[in-house]
């Protein structure tokens, strides 16, 4: 078998919604750009809840066929499920994205833009500047001047280039389905209780649309593994009252980086963005916002390292400058990891209901805040 070889500007790897938005935003700015996916099509294995915030909504425009309704309520529950905190909004806070048409949509306009795109491309490596991915054909050797690691949670091009990885790790897994309207308004609930999310959240979302139901947390901390919680979780679910769940769903389930943004996330070679640079919030583990600004944030810099032929325009994508705005997260991520037992869950749920507690929680949940570019 022959090698294969190609040259472009920029190598980007991995088509979730991070890559595509940096690989369109470089192609646009007129650059030569290859985004290589593993998987074979872009509908298949979708990881995430897929849940946007009212400032996503706001500032990028989504393709409003592929969005569900809007969701201004929201649930908290603790342990035994009584004395629930409702939140309501008087704004559009979230909508769940369809996420395999959205990927579909986004590639479209990558390809329109210019980006050569290959589907079932693995990056496996590199070797004397040149990146190594291979296909139903066998190897393909690319030479580029710059690569991008937008292939997750744990990322091999990181790996390979020396940058920081992600350490801190939640495994999460959900079911979704068809819902049937039944009058009532759309809401977002979550549980907070050690036994079916140690360390963070249980969750039903219905928007009239979909169903999601699902549970994440630190992977040891399950007593009898996730998809048993899961199905614990499911069986007294709230907010499911007349909903039935067909024998087929849809599963998802993954890896949802909590450490906030890595320290070291360039080198003169490439950089990485979306949960690769570990852009998730450590609170809530929302990374559609945070990918979609950094991977645009990445673009920029690249784009001007392309311009002036100088790599070390790279050192202007600091990981440690951004985590530093990440400090008061962590603290509240340390915080959920300490609630162990449902007693002491039971105890700080108390918290939000009084005034500050409430006060507290809308502006995590319903805040102006996004991810902290510089």
């Amino acid at each position: 078998m022959s090698e294969r070889n190609a040259e472009v500007d920029v190598l980007v790897v991995g088509a979730g919604l991070a890559g595509l938005h940096c690989a369109t935003q470089l192609a646009r700015a007129g650059h030569q750009v290859l985004l290589a996916e593993r998987r074979p099509t872009l509908t298949g294995t979708v990881r995430t809840t897929g849940i946007f915030v009212r400032r996503t909504l706001e500032d990028y425009a989504l393709p409003e066929e592929h969005l569900g309704p809007a969701i201004r309520r929201m649930v908290l529950y603790p342990p035994g499920l009584t004395g629930p905190v409702e939140l309501t909004s008087d704004r559009d806070e979230y909508r769940v994205g369809d996420m395999g048409p959205l990927y579909v949509a986004a590639a479209r306009d990558a390809v329109r833009a210019g980006v050569e795109l290959r589907l079932a491309t693995r990056f496996t490596g590199q070797r004397e500047g040149t990146y190594l991915l291979e296909d139903a054909a066998g190897p393909l050797l690319v030479r580029a001047r710059f690569v991008v690691g937008a292939d997750g949670a744990r990322s091999r091009v990181a790996r390979d280039l020396g940058l920081s990885r992600n350490r801190h790790l939640l495994v999460g897994a959900e079911e979704v389905f068809a819902d049937r309207p039944d009058g009532s308004d759309p809401a977002f609930h979550c549980v907070i209780d050690p036994r079916l999310a140690p360390g963070y959240l249980a969750w039903v979302l219905r928007d009239g649309e979909h169903v999601h139901v699902g549970t994440a947390g630190h992977a040891h901390r399950f007593p009898r593994g996730l998809y048993s919680a899961l199905r614990s979780f499911r069986e007294r679910a709230p907010g499911l009252e007349g909903v039935e769940r067909p024998e087929q769903v849809e599963k998802r389930a993954g890896p949802i980086p909590v450490g906030g943004v890595l320290p070291r996330i360039a080198s003169p070679a490439g950089l990485l963005v979306g949960d690769a640079a570990g852009a998730v919030s450590p609170l809530t583990a929302g990374g559609l916002d945070p990918c979609l600004r950094l991977s645009g944030h990445a673009a920029e810099i690249l784009d001007a390292a392309l311009r002036a032929g100088r790599p070390a325009e790279l050192e202007a994508y600091d990981g440690h400058a951004l985590r530093a705005r990440f400090r008061k997260r962590l603290l509240l991520r340390k915080g959920l990891d300490g609630l162990r037992t449902p007693a002491l869950a039971t105890s700080a749920f108390a918290v939000l209901r009084t005034p500050p507690g409430r006060a507290l929680a809308r502006r995590i949940l319903f805040g102006n805040g996004s991810f902290p570019l510089p």
